[in-house]
C-alpha cells in the first residue's frame, strides 16, 4: 500500500473562533459548577442500556421462550447494541465519559463485547476520522464500501448510479463486516491512514484475538450448545441482531458527514487545508433533530456532532446545552452551523447527496468545491 502524506491545516488562520468558542465553553461549565463528564443521567443510561442488552440475551439463552421470541429479542438486542456503542463505548473510547481513565478503559471494552476493537477504532475514528474529516484518502469512514461512493472526489464507478439503493444494504452488513473482517484488516494493514507502518503493541493483539474469541463464543458457540435451536436459526438470530445494529449505526453516522451542506475540501499543492481545523470542522459536519429528546438520548448526542467533533472530551450528555454556545459564535463569526431540525429531513438530506454523488455528470464544481 502506498504511503499516504499528511495532511496538515492552517492554524494560523482564523484562530479567534476556536479560541472563542472554548473560552465560552469552558465558561459554561466552571461557571455552572458541572462536570465535563458523565452526571447521573448518564450512569442511568448506561445501566439501563447494558440490562436490556445482557437481559435480552440471557432471556434467549434460557430456553424458556419460542422461537418467534428469541428472534425478537435479537432484534432488541440489535437496538440496544447501537445504544451501548452510540452512548457507553464511544464517550469512553474518547476519554469523554470519566476522569478516570481506568473507568474510561473499562467501559470501552463495552465495544470489544459488541464485537468491536476499541483500541483499533481509537486510531481509524478518533485521530484519523476526527483529524481528516471528510478528506478523500484521509478519511477512513468515507471508505464504506467499493460500490459506495461517499466523497466527491473519490473514483467513479458505473454501480454508483444505483447507490442510493445499495448504500443502506451496505450499512446493515457493515456490523457484520467488522466483527469477522474489518479489525483483523486494519490490525495487518502496514499503513492505516496516514500512518506509515504503525506498529501495535503485543498487548493490544492479545486483546484483539481473546475478545474476538469470547465474542464468537457467547453470540454462536454458547447458544448452540444450550439452545434447541439449528445453525440456520442461529444464523437468521445472529444476523437479525447486526444487521439491525448496522444500519442504526451507519444511518447516524452518515448523516453526520454526507449530507449536501457538509462540504469535502481537498488540501492544496503543499498538502494543507488552508484554513483552521476547528473551522474545517464546522464545515464538513452536520447536526440533526436536536430538539428529539428521545432521539438525543438513544445515539448518546451524536445528532450533536459538530459539538462532539469541536469537544471529543466533554461526555455526550452535555451537547444539547452547548450546542447553542456553538451556534452563536460560529454566527457571530459568518461560520457555518450546519443542521437539520429533523431526523426525516437529515436522511432526505443523505439519500440525495447519494444520488448526487453516484451522477456521471455530477462536478464537484457545481458546489462551489
Amino acid at each position: 500500500m502506498a504511503i499516504v502524506e499528511k495532511v496538515t491545516f492552517n492554524n494560523r488562520n482564523s484562530r479567534e473562533f476556536g479560541k472563542t468558542v472554548k473560552q465560552r465553553v469552558d465558561q459554561y461549565f466552571e461557571g455552572n459548577g458541572i462536570s465535563r463528564h458523565a452526571n447521573f443521567p448518564m450512569i442511568a443510561k448506561t445501566v439501563l442500556l447494558l440490562i436490556l442488552f445482557l437481559g435480552c440475551y440471557a432471556l434467549i439463552i434460557s430456553g424458556l421462550f419460542s422461537l418467534g421470541m428469541m428472534w425478537f429479542l435479537t432484534f432488541v438486542m440489535g437496538i440496544a447494541a447501537a445504544g451501548i456503542g452510540f452512548s457507553i463505548s464511544h464517550d469512553a473510547l474518547h476519554g469523554a465519559y470519566s476522569s478516570n481513565k481506568s473507568v474510561n478503559r473499562v467501559l470501552g471494552f463495552t465495544f470489544d463485547m459488541l464485537g468491536a476493537n476499541g483500541y483499533i477504532w481509537k486510531i481509524t475514528h478518533n485521530i484519523i476520522h476526527h483529524t481528516y474529516t471528510n478528506i478523500h484518502g484521509h478519511d477512513e469512514d468515507l471508505e464504506v464500501a467499493a460500490f459506495i461512493r461517499l466523497s466527491p472526489h473519490a473514483e467513479y464507478k458505473a454501480i454508483h448510479r444505483v447507490q442510493h439503493i445499495l448504500a443502506f444494504f451496505a450499512y446493515s452488513l457493515a456490523m457484520v463486516f467488522w466483527v469477522f473482517v474489518k479489525d483483523y484488516k486494519n490490525f495487518f494493514k502496514p499503513n492505516i491512514g496516514p500512518y506509515d507502518s504503525k506498529k501495535h503493541p503485543v498487548s493490544e493483539w492479545v486483546i484483539l484475538f481473546a475478545a474476538k474469541a469470547l465474542f464468537y463464543t457467547y453470540m454462536l458457540v454458547l447458544p448452540m450448545l444450550l439452545l434447541d435451536i439449528t445453525w440456520v436459526d442461529l444464523l437468521i438470530g445472529f444476523l437479525t441482531l447486526h444487521l439491525t445494529t448496522g444500519l442504526i449505526v451507519g444511518i447516524i453516522f452518515q448523516l453526520a458527514h454526507v449530507v449536501e451542506e457538509t462540504d469535502h475540501p481537498q488540501p492544496n499543492e503543499e498538502n494543507m487545508i488552508d484554513e483552521h481545523w476547528m473551522i474545517h470542522e464546522m464545515i464538513t459536519t452536520n447536526n440533526f433533530a436536536r430538539d428529539n429528546r428521545a432521539l438525543c438520548w438513544f445515539v448518546g448526542g451524536l445528532n450533536f456532532q459538530i459539538e462532539h467533533h469541536l469537544f471529543p472530551k466533554v461526555c455526550s450528555i452535555h451537547y444539547p446545552a452547548i450546542s447553542p454556545i456553538v451556534e452563536q459564535t460560529a454566527r457571530e463569526f459568518n461560520i457555518p452551523y450546519n443542521h437539520h431540525d429533523t431526523f426525516l429531513e437529515a436522511i432526505a438530506s443523505h439519500y440525495r447527496t447519494l444520488k448526487k454523488f453516484g451522477d456521471p455528470e455530477f462536478s464537484y464544481s457545481e458546489v462551489g468545491a
